[in-house]
């Protein structure tokens, strides 16, 4: 499976992303924004995720999609982008990304959400999709805003954050398939 936008391919994990994916998630700005990492990152630890990503690529019905972000240009993986918790009962899903450093400020991760709601709301027909994001990641807040996410709540400090081990307040967005559907045009 595979999408695309102007500048990037998303597409499903392969085994040969794991030193991609160990070096930049084991950079510790990309890290401390991440829930479930540890730091440092090893390649052992890609290895493992990348074993559970090929689980879910078999599973029926699908639950998780973790797609690589591949550059056109460059032909390599510069984050990664998922859904998961898919209900297709409940039409609702949730959105989880990171980019490498070297890449931030780019509107790369702009161009991945966008096509990954598309790809929610087209492909999967979910109705509602949910994003959190640590309080103080700025950029990640207003990336989730400029999308058209609805801002409903904040977890107070809700989460331990393993890369870094500090408490975190979340905030929790929602984004409604009309609402998308109406935004879309001008993202």
């Amino acid at each position: 499976m595979k999408l695309s936008t102007p500048r990037l391919v998303l597409r499903e994990l392969r085994k040969s992303d794991a030193a991609n994916i160990a070096k930049n998630v084991s950079d510790r700005e990309v890290a401390k924004n991440l829930l479930v990492v540890p730091h440092p990152y090893s390649l052992n630890d890609a290895y493992e995720f990348l074993a559970r990503c090929a689980n879910y690529q078999q599973t029926r019905p699908r639950v998780i999609y973790n797609f690589a972000l591949e550059l056109k240009s460059e032909r390599q993986l510069v984050g990664l982008i998922g859904l998961k918790d898919v209900n297709r009962f409940n039409g609702t899903g949730s959105l989880g990304y990171w980019l490498a450093r070297l890449h931030h400020r780019q509107g790369l991760m702009s161009e991945a959400v966008a096509a990954m709601i598309e790809f929610a709301f087209a492909e999967l027909k979910l109705r509602r999709i949910e994003v959190c994001a640590f309080a103080e990641n700025r950029a990640s807040n207003g990336l989730i805003k400029k999308l058209g996410f609805t801002y409903e709540g904040k977890g107070r400090q809700s989460l331990r954050d393993r890369a870094t081990g500090a408490i975190h307040d979340e905030n929790r967005y929602g984004l409604l398939k009309g609402a998308w559907r109406k935004l879309r045009p001008r993202c």
